[in-house]
């Protein structure tokens, strides 16, 4: 499997989080660090963890339309899951 691969997975894994945490506590979105930061912190989280793997061996690295591909899979898999759940929803 893929850097890339795995990176999309994880990505749809941590959207599906954050969507079920917005679906099941309504009021998750008045927090202080709002859910579309959630998921650009997964992504950071990621990207740390390769940094760390790759400075100790070579592979490859996520390019940035990965990087940007992988955050819309989250964001959007949030935003779908909350909005199926019938929670008022914002990204702000």
């Amino acid at each position: 499997m893929t850097i890339d691969r795995i990176f999309y997975l994880y990505m749809v894994l941590m959207g599906a989080a954050a969507g079920a945490v917005l679906a099941t506590v309504p009021r998750a979105h008045e927090f202080s660090i709002k859910p579309f930061f959630w998921i650009l912190i997964a992504v950071g989280l990621f990207d740390g963890v390769l940094l760390l793997r790759a400075s100790r061996s070579e592979g490859p690295m996520l390019t940035m339309n990965m990087r940007v591909i992988g955050f819309g899979i989250g964001i959007a898999l949030m935003i779908a899951i909350a909005l199926l759940a019938g929670v008022p929803f914002s990204l702000m």
